[in-house]
């Protein structure tokens, strides 16, 4: 049995990390923070599915621009090897010089849950990882055609209830 509090300040200080980490675009890093089998998904985005998915979008996303978090645990409940964590989000994304036609900066907030496990390694690593964005439909982040271009570019299909929604 694992102790939550224990458990609690590992998952922060990964979160700390983290929020470092995609700042300073050093992906590897972030990577290495999930599972193999990870999933995460982004609001308004298919999902990237493995941690190589994982890295391999977020080395792409880093080179459009600043990415800028806040995470901030609000639970943490701990049963045995895994734990799941609900929380707080902000996103700052900056637009960069390399990011596509259209893609502009933007502010989010919003809600996540993330599902945590311990490996074989007695490393805690995301699961699963569920952002859920406190824009409220038809307030624009970011064009449908930006939606559509950043799903393509991840080689997924896009979202077409959120490009409806103008999301």
């Amino acid at each position: 049995m694992q102790d939550t509090e224990a458990v609690r300040k590992i998952i922060d200080q990964h979160n700390a990390n983290l929020v470092k980490w995609y700042a300073s675009g050093d992906i590897d890093k972030v990577a290495e923070v999930f599972a193999e089998d990870c999933w995460q998904m982004p609001p308004h985005a298919e999902p990237m599915v493995g941690r190589e998915a994982l890295r391999a979008g977020w080395k792409q996303a880093t080179q459009w621009g600043k990415w800028d978090f806040t995470l901030q645990a609000q639970d943490v409940a701990v049963n045995g090897h895994i734990a799941v964590e609900r929380g707080k989000y902000t996103l700052k994304f900056s637009a960069g010089p390399e990011a596509p036609p259209g893609l502009v900066s933007y502010e989010d907030k919003g809600n996540y849950v993330v599902f945590w496990r311990m490996e074989s390694d007695k490393q805690w690593r995301i699961v699963w990882d569920a952002p859920v964005s406190d824009a409220t439909p038809g307030i624009k982040l970011g064009s449908s055609r930006i939606t559509s271009r950043l799903s393509r570019r991840r080689g997924m299909q896009s979202d077409g209830a959120a490009a409806q929604r103008g999301c």
